[in-house]
């Protein structure tokens, strides 16, 4: 039986339709800013819901359903879409459906509105972009429509805003009093369908059955079409599910195709019953024909979409460097004010080593995530994502990945999180999954200080046939070998761990059109309330913990009296010298007490692990550190050497230090193999803990980061083994 709503509550309206129909945009015109972003029960799949105001003081609660082509499920988010709009349990029966449909895509859209009629709910069909015919050379008999149907329909646009009190008062009407529906499916069946339903009657629920015939044959073909033995779906009888099995066994044995037998019926009466209310006028080619003709071209589109992500790229990598700066001179002046107004002790270190910078940490990604959903939302208003879609899925799907997948997957060369947070973009929760676990592999910015830090420090500025420098084609390398190892993994995870039917891609190709730039903005500013209320939380906790490993102990034993050794500078020094000495003196202490930490000492523990991969203990603490964030590898590496913490990639002293590094016989701790066996480590480790904590956050569960860090921090340390042990045996060490 469907949940049943709250007493007191206000009706439930669903607003469903095929992906690309400009649902977003209705929803968002209906709700305003009334809106609230949680997950469905029981699966971690986005449930939209607002408020809508109708006419007479009356109210509605919207819930905005996941796209879906057919209410016959074959991805989770489906599944969810179809349970929702039937109203199966754990989901609350809806009191309206209210069916968006792409007027220019009429007929492709009318097959998902004929199913939901189907299923004897109260239906509304919302008939989007009207605006848009006359450009198509369309045009559409609505009161025919209607006729065929048996259901209202009202022409709207999500983009101009035009119908939409029409839909408003539209809603309330059915709402007050829904028409009667005929009881029947509009098209014929088959003597073999009919069996095939009725086999399946006595299995279903008994609150199904009690709803009238109609309603119980349509859920029974819903459940012929939709129901199998390895779905997600939650609350379907184990003797239902079995009947299901046992009729398409049975079907199959016949030679029968039950679902091709349903499809051809539906759109045989769609043609039929619906089709003449769609009529073409005479038009000049249109502007998405023209467009299309360019953008999706197997060569010129490719290159013109390398070209967007170029720009999209460069906006996350070095646009949101001003506003990154900003924010953390706006952190570092609190910490200054903090340290002004409080005398030193652990208080003020908490709070401005552990809690500001905390706070900090989190918000630096604000930046990079509003950047990367304005494009991603552009894309998607303008039409043009689908477009991508379509063209890398040609590439994407030989590895196991959805064409959805590569905007996040080019996004990663930024930052792993809002590259993450983009797989939202993909209905299918495998391909969403899968491409979180392979998102972090590639190359982000915050890897570049340690490949510049090591290759400048350990690789000498020398150049390949005397044109091609060593040093840039290092660097090259690394960003080649971190994408090949993420699409290598993409399809050893796409064939194990995620191992699944690929759904083929449907979508529509829509009219381009401008986006709705309120509805960008308002998905902007939800993705990051998001992101601070739940990804934020970990970071923030995690920086904390990371703080108590290497500000403590406090006031540990040292072995050299820096105050004796200041006292003495300052009776022989003077001036420049007397800086200078102090501040060496300073960076020498801060060095010592940092390798006092227990920070430093599980540095220390991890020597034997990683010793094999040509790392000592101080590169263990930088581990450490970098976990942190990845670039505070090279500022831990300045403190363990004496430089400061302020040190970075460009220290020359720092940079001396690491080569200058030697064992009691002379040999060199740090060699270019070394460098290039710690440039693979981190290009493959997971020393990030705001790419676990956005991971946890999308999957709302700690087994999927947990696994990520550890078949990432295996794959590292396995590939640094090869590099370096292989090195050795072949004399480079």
């Amino acid at each position: 039986m469907a949940v049943p709503p709250r007493p007191g509550d206000a009706p439930l309206v669903a607003l469903a339709g095929n992906p690309n129909t400009g649902k977003t945009s209705l929803f968002n015109r209906l709700t305003g800013s009334d809106q609230k972003v949680g997950n469905y029960p029981g699966i971690t799949v986005e449930r939209h819901e607002g408020r809508v105001s109708l006419p007479r003081g009356a109210s509605a609660r919207l819930v905005d359903v996941p796209g879906t082509y057919s209410l016959s499920a074959r991805s989770a988010e489906e599944q969810i879409a179809s349970m929702a709009i039937v109203g199966i349990p754990p989901h609350e029966e809806p009191a309206l459906v209210v069916v968006v449909v792409d007027a220019t895509q009429l007929l492709r859209n009318l097959y998902l509105a004929l199913q939901v009629i189907e299923t004897e709910v109260p239906v509304l069909v919302a008939l989007n972009m009207v605006d848009m015919l006359a450009g198509r050379g369309l045009e559409i008999d609505v009161p025919l429509l209607e006729r065929a149907l048996g259901v209202p329909i009202v022409p709207v646009s999500g983009l101009s805003g035009s119908g939409i009190d029409a839909l408003r008062a539209a809603i309330a009407t059915e709402l007050a009093s829904p028409r009667p529906r005929s009881g029947e499916l509009h098209w014929p069946t088959t003597a073999a369908l009919e069996a095939d339903m009725e086999a399946l009657v006595p299995h279903l629920p008994r609150a199904w059955k009690a709803e009238g015939r109609a309603r119980t044959r349509a859920l029974a073909l819903w459940s012929l079409l939709s129901i199998d033995e390895e779905d997600e779906l939650e609350g379907i009888p184990h003797a239902l599910r079995d009947a299901v099995t046992a009729r398409r066994h049975a079907a199959a044995a016949e030679g029968r195709e039950i679902e091709a037998e349903v499809i051809r019926a539906r759109y045989e009466w769609i043609d039929r019953h619906a089709g003449p209310a769609l009529r073409e006028v005479a038009a000049p080619r249109s502007l998405t024909d023209r467009l299309d003709a360019a953008l999706l071209h197997p060569v010129l589109g490719f290159a013109l979409f390398l070209l967007t992500m170029g720009v999209v790229f460069q906006a996350l990598f070095s646009w949101s460097d001003p506003a990154i700066g900003w924010i953390e001179e706006v952190f570092a002046g609190l910490s200054g004010l903090v340290e002004g107004a409080l005398p030193a002790g652990v208080l003020r270190d908490f709070l401005t080593e552990g809690l500001i910078a905390g706070v900090g940490s989190v918000v630096v990604f604000l930046p990079q995530i509003l950047l990367l959903f304005f494009f991603i939302g552009v894309m998607e208003d303008t039409g043009y994502m689908a477009r991508v879609a379509f063209l890398m899925d040609r590439i994407m799907k030989a590895l196991g990945l959805h064409g959805r997948a590569f905007v996040p997957m080019l996004s990663g060369f930024a930052c792993a999180v809002p590259a993450i947070l983009a797989t939202r973009t993909m209905e299918r929760r495998r391909d969403r999954m899968l491409t979180m676990m392979v998102v972090p592999l590639m190359s982000c910015s915050a890897r570049l200080p340690v490949y510049a830090l090591v290759i400048g420090a350990l690789f000498p500025p020398s150049k390949v046939l005397g044109v091609l420098p060593v040093q840039g084609l290092l660097l090259v390398g690394m960003y080649v070998f971190s994408t090949l190892m993420a699409l290598t993994a993409a399809w050893v995870l796409g064939r194990t761990l995620f191992r699944g039917p690929r759904i083929p891609l449907i979508l529509e190709l829509p009219p381009y059109r401008l986006p709705h730039w309120r509805s960008v903005l308002k998905m902007m500013t939800q993705r990051a309330g998001v992101f601070l209320r739940e990804a934020g939380g970990v970071i923030l906790v995690c920086t904390i913990g990371l703080w108590l490993l290497l500000a403590f102990p406090k006031h540990p034993a040292l072995s050299t009296d820096y105050g004796a050794q200041r006292t003495s500078a300052e009776a022989q020094l003077t001036g420049e010298a007397l800086d200078a000495r102090l501040a060496e003196l300073d960076a020498s202490e801060r060095g010592e007490v940092f390798r006092k930490s227990y920070g430093a000492r599980l540095g220390r523990a991890l020597e034997p692990a990683i010793e094999p991969l040509g790392f000592d203990w101080k590169i263990g603490v930088g581990l450490v550190g970098a976990f942190a964030a990845r670039e505070v590898f090279v500022s831990t590496m300045g403190i363990v050497y004496n430089v400061g913490d302020e040190a970075d990639e460009e220290s020359v002293t720092l940079r001396q230090k690491i080569r200058a590094e030697s064992y009691a016989d002379g040999r060199p701790v740090y060699t270019p193999l070394v460098g290039l066996s710690l440039m693979v480590f981190f290009a493959l480790a997971c020393q990030c803990m705001s790419t676990l904590a956005a991971v946890k956050r999308e999957t709302a569960s700690w087994r999927w980061p947990l696994f990520l860090f550890a078949y990432m921090t295996a794959l590292a340390w396995v590939a640094s083994f090869v590099v370096y042990q292989g090195g050795k045996l072949l004399g480079f060490a």
